[in-house]
């Protein structure tokens, strides 16, 4: 069994590599972690004599398949939980992270089945995110970033990148949301910013750093 700490190292590291693909530095995890590179060390020692990373000194850490199992179970559970809290309790989205990161340490396997049914077994999260299924798998996540749309194209909000309390308190400012209808009308060459039409209301401009946090369909 993994400690509350263990989960959530393994949960960044997950995330930090790109579902597992990559190796993570120890300073990234680090600053992930918001903790010092020495206790990022520490950890990744804890977790790698488990099993559960793959580390090459000097070239950072790779999850195990049996790390990925372990951080998806987690992932699974939290995600959950943000569907719970924004559907059933009616939290705003930019709400129910913290309270999710505690909730996602519950260990009852049977409490995590009865509540993805209740949910009606929801494949996204209320950010966009894809909820693994018992048995780990998910759907891929939307690769096209709103700045990358084409002048005069239309598409549909479909996730955020970042999940940060700020930006989505900005987003429900501006109009957007998940399913919301989006428009590129124009892009400035100066700083990469892009006027938008949301759900065919008023034009407003956003910055590059927002266009690139919202993955859209078209």
């Amino acid at each position: 069994m993994l400690s509350f700490a263990e989960e959530n190292y393994l949960k960044a590291i997950f995330h930090l590599s790109e579902n597992g693909k990559k190796s993570v530095s120890t300073n990234d995890l680090a600053d992930a972690m918001q903790t010092k590179p020495a206790s990022a060390s520490d950890m990744i020692r804890k977790l790698s004599a488990k099993e559960l990373l793959q580390h090459e000194k000097y070239r950072g850490v790779r999850i195990s398949e049996t790390g990925r199992k372990e951080a998806l179970r987690v992932v699974r559970k939290h995600r959950l939980w943000e569907v719970f809290l924004v559907e059933k309790l009616h939290f705003n989205w930019d709400e129910v992270h913290e309270v999710a990161e505690q909730l996602e340490h519950i260990r009852s396997p049977l409490l995590v089945e009865r509540l993805d049914h209740f949910l009606g077994n929801p494949k996204y999260d209320p950010h966009g995110d894809p909820i693994p299924d018992a048995n780990g798998e998910y759907a891929p996540k939307p690769k096209l970033q709103l700045s990358d749309l084409s002048v005069g194209r239309k598409a549909t909000i479909v996730a955020v990148k970042d999940t940060g309390a700020l930006f989505l308190k900005y987003l429900d400012k501006i109009g957007a949301y998940i399913g919301a209808t989006v428009e590129l009308l124009d892009r400035v060459e100066y700083d990469g910013s892009v006027q938008i039409r949301i759900d065919g209301k008023d034009n407003l401009f956003i910055s590059r750093d927002a266009a690139d946090n919202l993955m859209v369909t078209e």
